[in-house]
C-alpha cells in the first residue's frame, strides 16, 4: 500500500468507484471510462495500478471493487466534494452550474480541520445540492453533538472503519449502528425512536424500501425509518 499524499488522479478514480459502488458493487471499466472521459485502455492500466496499491480488487473484463482502504479514501474525498458543493451554493452563492467543477478543484486540498468547520457551519448537512447523501466524517465520534463538544481539533481521532447510511445500502445488509449525524433536534428525534449507537441493524434491500421509508430490524424490533433519519444513521458493515 502506498504511503504519503495520494495523487489527485488516484483520488478521482476512487471517487468514481465510490459513486458507482459504495456498497461493494463491481464497477465496470466501461462505466469508469464514461464517467472519467478516459479511454478504456488507459482505465484498465490505472485499475491494475490501483490493485497493486491495495485500493481495489480488479477482475479483467468484469470490473473493480473498492477494498477497505480504497473505500476509506474514496469516502473521504467524496464527502469533501459534496460538502464543498453545499458550502459553495448555500454560503458563497456560487451559481449552481459552476459548483461541481469548483468543488473538484478544492476537494484535494481541503484539510480535515476546515472540512469539520464547514460541516459545523452548515449544521451537519446530509445531502449535497444534487440530493446525494454526504458520507459520514471519519472522526471518532458517536454523534455530531460529541464532535461539537470537542473544541480542540488536535484531540480529534480518526475512525478506523468505514460507514454507510441506511439510505446508501444497495443490498441485504447487517451491521452495527456506529454514528448518528444531525443537529440536536434530529438527534433527539432519532433517540426518541429508540435508536442508538451500538445496536444491531438488519436491512433487506428488495423488500424493505417502502416509499420514503426504510423498514429495518434493530435489535429484533421492526422500525419504519423515514428518509431524513435514514440519511443520518450510519452502520459499520
Amino acid at each position: 500500500m502506498a504511503e504519503g499524499k495520494i495523487s489527485e488522479n488516484i483520488e478521482e478514480y476512487l471517487e468514481v468507484l465510490y459513486r458507482n459502488g459504495s456498497n461493494g458493487e463491481q464497477v465496470s471499466t466501461t462505466q469508469l471510462s464514461k464517467d472519467l472521459g478516459i479511454a478504456p485502455g488507459s482505465v484498465t492500466q490505472m485499475l491494475k495500478k490501483l490493485e497493486d496499491l491495495g485500493y481495489i480488487s480488479y477482475t479483467p473484463y468484469k470490473g473493480a471493487t473498492l477494498t477497505e482502504e480504497g473505500m476509506k479514501i474514496a469516502r473521504k474525498i467524496t464527502r469533501k466534494h459534496r460538502i464543498l458543493e453545499k458550502f459553495l451554493l448555500d454560503i458563497l452563492k456560487v451559481k449552481e452550474e459552476n459548483i461541481h467543477e469548483q468543488a473538484c478543484e478544492m476537494e484535494h486540498t481541503l484539510s480535515d480541520e476546515a472540512e469539520r468547520a464547514i460541516c459545523t457551519m452548515l449544521h451537519h448537512p446530509d445531502l449535497c445540492p444534487d440530493d446525494n447523501v454526504i458520507p459520514a466524517c471519519d472522526f471518532e465520534f458517536n454523534s455530531c453533538q460529541d464532535c461539537f463538544s470537542q473544541k480542540d481539533f488536535d484531540q480529534v481521532m480518526n475512525r478506523k472503519f468505514n460507514l454507510l447510511s441506511i439510505s446508501e445500502l444497495t443490498g441485504n445488509t447487517e451491521g452495527t449502528i456506529s454514528f448518528i449525524r444531525g443537529n440536536s433536534e434530529l438527534l433527539d428525534e432519532i433517540t426518541d425512536a429508540g435508536i442508538k449507537v451500538g445496536q444491531h441493524l438488519k436491512y433487506e434491500f428488495n423488500e424493505n424500501r417502502v416509499g420514503n421509508h426504510y423498514l429495518v430490524v434493530i435489535d429484533d424490533e421492526e422500525l419504519n425509518i423515514p428518509t431524513d433519519m435514514a440519511n443520518n444513521i450510519f452502520i459499520r458493515v
